[in-house]
């Protein structure tokens, strides 16, 4: 199977304190679920293309935590983000929590939904920050950057998923 547009992804702000972003993958939703919560598939396409993801570990049912650590292989930095899933629905629906672990007490809490039309999946990520600085800090951290990259990677990893 041959992945055969680019993701396309938006950004909304609904609200002072919210942030949807919106992916539509050319790959089944069995596929990108797969993609998206295995660490030996997120592990090669999560984060910037210059990142190396060092550490990726996915404990998936409500309750687990996961843990990525990408080192920057031009300045050697190293980043780790984090958190706990709250709920899941294989392919169809995860909740869980994410933050930088640089900056704790500044985690979001992540809805995303999975569906299907026509051999492609919307991805819908709901994220709900804790206040409107929050929000607005990781958007002007350039994350927006990042996260269309990350999606690229994951369009052209899906390709090569059969």
């Amino acid at each position: 199977m041959a992945v055969k547009s680019k993701p396309v992804v938006t950004l909304a702000t609904p609200s002072d304190t919210e942030l949807v972003i919106t992916s539509v993958l050319d790959a089944p939703r069995r596929l990108v679920f797969e993609a998206t919560t295995r660490p030996e598939h997120v592990k090669r396409w999560w984060g910037l293309r210059r990142m190396t993801m060092t550490t990726c570990e996915i404990d998936l049912r409500p309750g687990g935590a996961w843990r990525y650590v990408v080192r920057d292989q031009q300045t050697g930095r190293e980043d780790a983000f984090s958190g706990v899933y709250r709920e899941i629905q294989p392919a169809e629906r995860m909740v869980y929590t994410e933050g930088w672990e640089a900056m704790p007490g500044h985690d979001y809490v992540v809805t995303a939904t999975y569906e299907e039309k026509e051999g492609k999946t919307t991805i819908v990520s709901r994220l709900q920050y804790r206040s409107k600085e929050d929000r607005d800090g990781h958007l002007q951290s350039g994350m927006e950057t990042g996260m269309r990259e990350t999606y690229d990677r994951l369009g052209e990893h899906l390709a090569t998923m059969s």
